[in-house]
Formats: structure tokens, sequence, C-alpha cells
């Protein structure tokens, strides 16, 4: 069977009552060339297990079959049930889990499923939950890559650069943990129902350390979005309000660090943040910081 022919598709989930449902975010794919090289991508060998989530019909679950020793798919939608059962029977090395990925011990369900293999993650992500998904999978720290086809714009926002439109807060934190590459777009016209966005397919790589070495680094990251919860601002008037500490010193601070108190939190990158996270720091009356 062709998992990625409209008609082919059309007719298997009539077969077993299947309706497509716009709260969980269901695009299947009807592009060949899509499953096959976002699968390419992931760099999969015997050796290596596979996290997918959300599978659908399995176009992309039967491709990463082919290439790697073992794939878990967990799949939210238990419809989709008899379709899995019987697109993925001529495969043995495919176990689907079904329920949310969001409420999974993720790093308990990669040691119960893949033992001492290499863990990766490679799925097409429903686009309503790609950040917290992705941020449930950086910090389970048990995945060496993270394959995925996302939204294009949170594509761009997750790989941008300082002084540019799409940098902010959510980058720099999959920066901090994962080198991050832009692979290639997908056009809406490769997905049945067709989304009204362009979708991209990044790959990130889990660091061997962090970038450069903080003092806090959940001080860090609340200054990183006081900067960009109101980027207009100058930092100094950002991070007063992020963080209830007097402009004034942080002025103080930034020129310390050789800012000009003028700047902007879009201009800055990760070590600039790091410097400035180490000076405001070493305060003995700074405030508890919870994430």
């Amino acid at each position: 069977m062709n998992l990625t022919d409209y008609n082919e598709i059309q007719e298997l989930l009539r077969r077993h009552g299947f309706r497509f449902s716009k709260s969980m975010g269901q695009n299947f794919l009807t592009a060949s060339w899509v499953p096959e090289e976002i699968a390419d991508s992931a760099l999969l060998d015997a050796d290596t297990a596979v996290l997918e989530i959300g599978p659908g019909v399995g176009c992309l679950t039967e491709q990463l079959a082919m290439r790697a020793g073992e794939v878990l798919a967990v799949e939210l939608d238990r419809s989709l049930q008899g379709v899995l059962s019987e697109t993925l029977a001529p495969y043995d090395n495919i176990e689907i889990v079904y329920g949310d990925i969001l409420k999974q011990d993720i790093p308990a369900l990669v040691r119960e499923h893949f033992g001492d293999r290499r863990a990766v993650v490679c799925a097409n992500l429903p686009y309503n939950v790609t950040s917290p998904l992705l941020t449930a999978l950086i910090r389970a720290d048990c995945f060496e890559t993270i394959t995925v086809m996302i939204q294009r714009e949170v594509a761009r926002r997750i790989c941008a650069a300082p002084n540019t439109p799409d940098y902010g807060a959510f980058g720099l934190f999959v920066q901090w943990y994962m080198e991050t590459e832009l692979l290639f777009d997908v056009p809406p016209h490769c997905f049945h129902p067709q989304p009204k966005v362009t979708s991209s397919v990044i790959r990130l790589t889990r660091r061997g350390e962090k970038p450069y070495p903080v003092s806090d680094e959940v001080f860090l990251f609340k200054i990183i979005r006081a900067a960009f919860n109101q980027r207009r601002k100058t930092l100094p008037n950002a991070l007063a309000a992020g963080l209830g500490r007097e402009r004034s010193e942080i002025e103080a601070a930034l020129e310390k660090c050789g800012f000009d108190p003028r700047i902007r939190g879009e201009a800055l990158d990760l070590g600039a943040f790091v410097k400035i996270t180490d000076e405001l720091a070493i305060n003995p009356e700074k405030e508890q910081v919870n994430l």
C-alpha cells in the first residue's frame, strides 16, 4: 500500500471509519518524497531506536522502520488503531503506544523500550503543540538528535540569529541545549487536508556541553524571557520590568559588561546574555528564581 497516495489513503480511512480531527492538527502527507527525505535526514542505522510522535497513517513510520533498529510511535488518537494495525503490519520492529506524549515520563519510556540503543526523535509534529513538545523532548535529555517537521515560522525562530525578526527567547532556549539546522521546506500541497502554512524540517543535535559556563542557568532564562517579553524596549527597561530590579543597577551591569545601555535584547547572542546573567547574579540580594 502506498501510504502517501491520496486515493489509497481515502479508501483506507473510509474502510476504518476514520474522520480527521482539526483539534489534533491532523494533516497526512500525500507526497512520497517527504517522509523519505525526513527519514534520511534523521541519519538512522540498525543500532538506532526512534521515537515518533503522531504517526498518522504510518507513512513516515514505515520509512523509519526500514532504516532503524526499532521504532516506538506514540499516537494520541485511538481511532487510528485499526488503520495503523493494517498499514504497519509488515514491520516487526515497530511498537505503538496510544496516549499523550506530554503526559509520559519520556526518559522512562526510552529506558523501557530502547535499552542501550542510540535514541533519536523523528516526527511530523502537530503544529498546535510544537513548542511544548520540543521543550519536553529537549528537557528529557536522552536523544542524540531530534529531526522534526514543524511550521516554517517556528523553525525559523528556532534557528534564528541575533538582529533578525525571528530571533527570540524560544530559539535561544533550543540553541542553549542543541545545535540547530534548517534542512528543507515542505509546501502545503504535500498534505491532506492542506494546511494554510508551509512546513520546514529541522534537525537538532544535542550538545556535548553547554555553549558557555554560567553561574545560574535558571536566572539566565529569566533574563532572556524578560528581554524578549518587551523586545521593543531597551534592555534596561525590559529587564527592570521583568526582573523587578532597579534600572540603574541594570545599566551599571551592562556598562561593566561592555554593552551600550541603549541596546535591545534582540542584538545579543547567548554569550552576551551569559555575561549579563553572571554580572547580575553576583548581587547577594537577588531573588530566588524558579522556572
